[in-house]
């Protein structure tokens, strides 16, 4: 008896973990953590972690929040059908007030550890996640991932508002980087899952427009991407070495572009959207390490 608790509190606890889409909380505090270094200025330890903690706490609210308003959705398609809500492991209302304590404690912390600027950003990206994206854009328009990126977008000016206590245009910079590159990583998934889209009735850009002009409008952002992703030059320790990494990796993710224009197959599409997470992981990494003198 003992054993089966223990057992069932751990999955419990699994599953409010996965409410919270840890896998975007990693890539959410990463890049917070970049604006963190790029900042100006220096910032207690401590101040930093309770920084990384609220934002990884304020990614994990709009993420459970948003499975809370999507479970409708998620029980129909195959990718989304084992998430907690549909498959019936977390109750929906379990999920929203802990998406909603998650939120206002994050902030609430933010505000008070930290400052009022970092705790304003990352109020703004947790509604605009939920409201702009979830509840009003998703099921409406195909340009739906091209300004909800603008929530995704936010980590980064929220790290470097936690060090500044600024918004400045260099943490806009890593702003629009961010924003550039939803699209197309976006759009490769969506190429690739068209049927369960069109069954659950998102009217994805390539549901809306067609296959081919989703394609190409991917080269479109790539190379937008690539432009920008050289900007941070501007204002890094290390200038010719990060360009250096920025062109060859842009290079490769254009090649990526290019492919599933010429190929037009679930392989191509799939090798792009994988390439476009470490992607941004790697150029972020760029960042953090062109931004402090090791040497």
């Amino acid at each position: 008896m003992h054993t089966s608790t223990l057992l069932n509190v751990e999955s419990t606890i699994l599953d409010f973990w996965r409410l919270l889409k840890p896998r975007i909380i990693y890539l959410v505090v990463f890049t917070a953590v970049a604006g963190m270094v790029a900042a100006p200025g220096n910032i207690h330890p401590f101040l930093a972690l309770i920084s990384i903690i609220c934002i990884a706490l304020g990614s994990g609210s709009a993420g459970a929040i948003n499975m809370w308003y999507d479970r409708d959705i998620d029980l129909l398609m195959k990718r989304t059908q084992d998430r907690p809500i549909p498959s019936g492991r977390v109750s929906a209302e379990s999920a929203l007030e802990f998406g909603i304590i998650l939120g206002v404690l994050s902030v609430f912390i933010m505000a008070i550890a930290v400052n009022y600027i970092s705790a304003a950003l990352l109020a703004i990206g947790i509604l605009f996640y939920v409201f702009i994206y979830t509840i009003w854009l998703k099921r409406r328009t195909p340009q739906n991932i091209v300004v909800g990126g603008v929530s995704g977008a936010f980590p980064p000016m929220i790290g470097w508002a936690a060090v500044t206590n600024s918004v400045s245009w260099e943490s806009f910079i890593l702003f629009l980087i961010i924003f550039m590159w939803t699209p197309p990583h976006f759009w490769a998934l969506s190429l690739n899952k068209s049927e369960e889209y069109v069954k659950v009735s998102i009217p994805m850009f390539n549901i809306v427009y067609g296959s081919e002009k989703t394609r190409k409008r991917i080269l479109i952002y790539s190379i937008l991407l690539v432009l920008t992703s050289l900007l941070p030059s501007l204002f890094l320790k290390k200038v010719l070495l990060y360009l250096t990494i920025a062109i060859l990796e842009g290079c490769v993710f254009i090649w990526y572009a290019i492919s599933i224009i010429r190929f037009k197959s679930h392989s191509s599409q799939r090798k792009m959207f994988s390439y476009s997470i470490s992607y941004l992981f790697s150029l972020f990494a760029s960042i953090i390490f062109c931004s402090v003198d090791w040497f």
